[in-house]
């Protein structure tokens, strides 16, 4: 078990890394940003995060589903996705009796779209830690380490996607690359943890997978598309959800 624990710990540490990675590209960027880099990166975001629901959760909820034949293939993944737009909904209608004084609209939006990578994060995790404990048992190590190079190079684009918003919402460069970095904690947490209770919530994955789709798409319908499209310039945050959504696709399908 212990050998089990430490290879997932391994396994997991790399995607982490590649979020934390994808988070500092913010200490890059100099000056204040400009509006049409705002909305390119709001579109950005937008853009990985529809490509990410897609092929990185939906899918292969609907796979996993089918495979374990226990209901039919997109039934976790329809209910899964509809608790995940329920709970990021719940939560958006919390925030604002949370939180009173100040940037309130700000802090919503930038509350919701951490908490909804963070939300896709989990099954990540969870995948990479049970590919790397039977890696340790001598089985697939090859397929382990495509999982999570495949994983950890999508990872980059998503802690970007947390912490440039958050720099152009105004906070400084450590707390945005903070925010992108923590969003990514979760996977070895949940990678480790995983290994333990492995018969307990592998069945599960379907439905958690699905949740975290739910919860990203809320948050590009409601929150980030509108943003990019706000006043002039709109151009090129729709430019930005394209270049965010190949980017992603490319790497989930070749990757994957």
């Amino acid at each position: 078990m212990l050998r089990s624990i430490q290879w997932a710990a391994l396994g997991t540490g790399f995607t982490f890394l590649m979020t934390t990675l994808g988070a500092a590209v913010v200490f890059f960027l100099t000056g204040e940003p400009k509006p049409r880099f705002q909305k390119t990166a709001l579109g950005f975001a937008a853009g990985v995060m529809t490509a990410a629901s897609v092929w990185s959760l939906l899918l292969p909820a609907i796979d996993q589903a089918a495979e374990a034949g226990r209901f039919p293939g997109w039934l976790p993944a329809a209910a899964g996705m509809l608790a995940g737009v329920v709970f990021l909904a719940a939560l958006d209608a919390l925030l604002p009796h949370l939180r009173r004084e100040r940037t309130e609209e700000t802090w919503r939006q930038n509350t919701l779209l951490m908490t909804a990578i963070t939300l896709h994060n989990v099954p990540e995790g969870m995948a990479v830690g049970l590919a790397f404990a039977l890696a340790a048992s001598g089985e697939n190590f090859a397929g382990a380490a495509a999982l999570a190079l495949g994983i950890g190079i999508q990872n980059f684009p998503e802690g970007a996607a947390i912490a440039l918003p958050l720099r152009q919402e105004g906070l400084s460069r450590r707390k945005a690359f903070a925010g992108g970095m923590l969003s990514g904690v979760v996977e070895p947490i949940f990678g480790v943890l995983v290994v333990g209770l492995a018969a307990w919530a592998q069945p599960l994955m379907p439905w958690l997978l699905s949740f975290a789709a739910g919860a990203m798409m809320y948050v590009v319908v409601e929150e980030l598309i509108p943003e990019a499209h706000l006043g002039e310039h709109s151009n090129v945050g729709t430019l930005g959800v394209m270049v965010g959504f190949l980017i992603m696709m490319i790497l989930d399908v070749a990757l994957g």
